[in-house]
């Protein structure tokens, strides 16, 4: 077996190379999908959102989410070793190494946002805010230009850090199974953790453990975008880690806010403000202290400070493997 550091060097070589491959998972369905089936099969047998009790629906909500996360890490263990029972030692590290890929999201992630300037480009408003609304989870039907971009801008600094840096962090704590029940939590927090009617108790447990699983990963990215744009030249980075520290508390997430102020401070752009979610509008921090008006451009820069931000962690792991 290699070691961690060299194994998530790997990690991150597939899922840049291969992504997600949409031929296989035609035919298979992406983990992550597997995972959103369990937590659906137990929150529709555990979730009362017509309790009375408050206390007794958190309740629900927290054994419904160990029992998930208990099915997958054991399962994933299983798996780990049975592998590497009858399997060549070889052949197991390469399949699972194929697995841990599959769960991280930087050319998916890539794509995506790239999906979006691409529209712009052609100036197809509607194909734009289609591919905005496969990113995000606000309402994108009366956005203008300015506002897609800063959405897909938005998605690209948080999803930098929740897909590709804190599954990183977590293959580096606990391997492979360490890997998985991150990625379980922050699936569960995408399906239950809202504060609507039904899962405003019930998915209290979810989003605080996402909350907490994501502290030390969105800090993380925070510094890595902030030192890519060091080396661009568009900051001095020590104003803009002040900066950072001072504005990233003011988001409605304890996490999300740092890697958004981190790119909005290297792009000399405004993000964040308001927003709407499905009939509700969230008056929302600003961050950066840029410019209003988002262009085009900005989400090749954008593009272009996370892919930096990508090799600086590569370039990290091959220092750190070979020291």
């Amino acid at each position: 077996m290699f070691s961690p550091l060299h194994d998530l060097l790997v990690i991150l070589l597939l899922d840049a190379l291969i992504g997600d491959p949409r031929w296989l998972y035609r035919r298979l369905s992406h983990p992550v999908v597997w995972m959103g089936k369990l937590l659906a099969f137990l929150e529709q047998r555990m979730n009362r959102p017509d309790c009375h009790s408050s206390r007794k629906n958190r309740i629900q909500g927290i054994i419904c989410l160990a029992v998930y996360l208990l099915i997958l890490t054991v399962g994933t263990f299983l798996l780990h070793k049975g592998m590497y029972t009858f399997l060549p030692e070889v052949v197991a590290e390469v399949l699972l190494l194929v697995l841990a890929s599959t769960l991280l999201a930087a050319r998916s992630l890539y794509e995506h946002v790239k999906k979006v300037a691409t529209s712009l480009d052609h100036e197809d408003i509607p194909a734009a805010r289609q591919a905005v609304a496969r990113i995000v989870g606000r309402d994108v039907s009366a956005m203008d230009s300015s506002g897609l971009i800063k959405a897909a801008l938005e998605s690209l600094a948080e999803n930098f850090s929740d897909a590709v840096i804190a599954p990183c962090f977590w293959y580096l704590i606990g391997g492979v199974p360490g890997l998985v029940a991150y990625k379980a939590i922050n699936t569960a927090d995408s399906m239950v953790g809202h504060r609507t009617p039904r899962y405003r108790h019930f998915g209290m447990a979810a989003a605080r453990l996402d909350d907490l699983v994501n502290l030390i990963p969105a800090r993380l990215s925070a510094l890595l975008i902030v030192l890519a744009g060091g080396l661009l030249g568009r900051i001095n980075m020590i104003e803009a880690v002040r900066l950072v520290r001072c504005q990233a508390p003011a988001h409605v997430s304890p996490n999300a806010g740092w890697p958004e102020a981190a790119l909005a401070c290297v792009l000399s752009l405004q993000l964040g403000g308001s927003r709407q979610y499905g009939g509700y509008r969230i008056d929302g921090a600003y961050f950066g202290k840029g410019r209003h008006e988002a262009l085009p451009k900005d989400i090749e820069t954008g593009l272009r400070i996370i892919g930096i931000s990508w090799i600086m962690l590569v370039l990290a792991l091959l220092i750190g493997g070979a020291i």
